[in-house]
């Protein structure tokens, strides 16, 4: 009797599992289905913008008319910048891509560059009509590339979750078609960039983009580990899983993950030091306990756990039952915008959710600060005489070529609307006017 009570609990205890393990197959492949049709929607993106971009330069080298050159350059521009969003919408963080990017990034800053002078006063010169010559001949030929791997993906029925899972494991052995693909892409445009040395096309060199302040030793996957136990605030390593990034990479990194029930969570960490770079936790957030305030003074203390010294906030909202916080850096009173940093509290328990300190360790460094050759009301001159002006700072801020320059800040308002000015400290220029989302509440006074 004792026996068939056994077997029947053992029974039951084998249906439940399978079960369980039912279900979790069902929600594993749901998830998987979605990034799929993502990544498979920017790839495809990608290559249609490709081959608008290519038409679109070869469009502008028949033009006559300057005031059809502009626009059209202007339009060039934008594809450059969707293309550059398709491309970090694809599983290639751990694959290095960054020429690709960077090529990218060069035909946008020539083009805007280009676009917003006046070719009337300044028309393209022999050099820059070369350039455009040469940036037409190898859109081209990337566009062909990326239409050679489109085709093989659409022939064969292949998937990018299997691209992410190669990356990932770093397989060696295995023959991915999309993999060898995009390889073929960045070694070709690996040669465009040998070719473009002498050319017009300046753009942002690879050295701005270096990594400026990764302090430390280098640590181990161990270590690397026992840090993400931290930061991801889990009970034991156990259940983390850490892989090294690959050769090529913009910075070497461990990609720590892990997964409990309904709970996820997503870190990037440096090999140098051991600093995070991108946390991302995913849990459900019950309601709301601590206030977008409250949930300030927890961001603080992570920014004072993390070693983050003189952040300033900048902007808090909230969206649902999470805090958004973003805080520059403050140099002698100086807002530096190109090292920020984004946190995400949970306003239920006050956990983190989220760290975005990327721009931070790719900027951050001391600074030599010019004294500003504009007085306050100088530079008030120069901002329209409707804005009421409400709060002003001194701040160092990247231009439209990339270059830090330093401002006046000013928030003010016309229409009801708010709106940042930034104007330059050296000869006034307007270099940037942003309008504000009316649902930005700032702390900046009571910090």
């Amino acid at each position: 009797m004792v026996r068939w009570i056994l077997i029947g609990i053992l029974s039951l205890g084998i249906a439940g599992v399978g079960f369980w393990g039912y279900q979790e197959h069902q929600e594993k492949n749901a998830v998987l289905i979605q990034a799929e049709n993502n990544y498979q929607r920017a790839f495809h993106e990608l290559s249609y913008h490709m081959d608008l971009m290519h038409d679109k330069i070869g469009t502008a080298l028949a033009m006559n008319s300057r005031k059809s050159l502009s626009p059209q350059l202007t339009e060039i521009w934008r594809l450059t910048s969707q293309a550059s969003s398709n491309v970090g919408q694809l599983p290639l963080t751990l694959m290095p891509f960054n020429k690709t990017e960077e090529f990218l990034s060069n035909i946008g800053d020539f083009t805007y560059r280009t676009a917003v002078r006046d070719l009337q006063e300044k028309p393209l010169s022999d050099k820059e009509v070369k350039t455009l010559q040469n940036l037409y001949e190898q859109s081209g030929d990337l566009k062909d590339e990326l239409r050679n791997v489109q085709h093989t993906v659409l022939d064969e029925n292949l998937r990018w979750m299997d691209v992410q899972l190669a990356l990932a494991t770093q397989d060696e052995q295995s023959d991915n078609t999309i993999v060898d693909g995009f390889k073929t892409v960045e070694k070709k445009v690996e040669g465009f960039a040998e070719s473009n040395v002498d050319s017009a096309l300046t753009g942002t060199s690879a050295e701005e983009h270096e990594y400026q302040n990764l302090t430390g030793e280098k640590i181990d996957k161990k270590t690397a580990s026992k840090r993400g136990q931290e930061l991801l605030n889990v009970k034991n390593t156990d259940n983390l899983t850490v892989t090294e990034s690959g050769d090529g990479a913009d910075v070497p990194i461990y990609s720590i993950s892990y997964q409990n029930g309904n709970k996820n969570g997503y870190l990037d960490i440096t090999k140098q030091g051991g600093h995070p770079l991108t946390l991302l936790v995913n849990r459900q957030v019950k309601e709301q306990k601590i206030s977008l305030n409250q949930g300030l003074k927890k961001a603080k203390e992570y920014l004072d756990q993390y070693k983050f010294d003189n952040m300033k906030l900048f902007t808090s909202n909230q969206f649902d039952n999470v805090g958004v916080y973003s805080f520059l850096y403050n140099q002698d009173g100086v807002r530096i915008y190109s090292d920020a940093i984004e946190l995400k509290v949970a306003l239920d328990n006050g956990d983190l959710l989220g760290l975005t300190a990327r721009n931070y360790f790719m900027n951050h460094k001391k600074r030599d600060i010019p004294e500003p050759e504009l007085s306050i009301d100088e530079a008030k001159e120069k901002v329209n005489p409707d804005v009421q002006i409400n709060e002003q700072y001194m701040a160092v801020i990247d231009n439209d070529i990339g270059e830090e320059v330093l401002v006046y800040e000013f928030l003010g308002v016309l229409d009801n609307e708010t709106y940042r000015i930034f104007i330059n400290a050296k000869d006034g220029t307007e270099e940037k006017v942003e309008k504000l989302d009316g649902t930005e509440i700032n702390y900046a006074s009571a910090s």
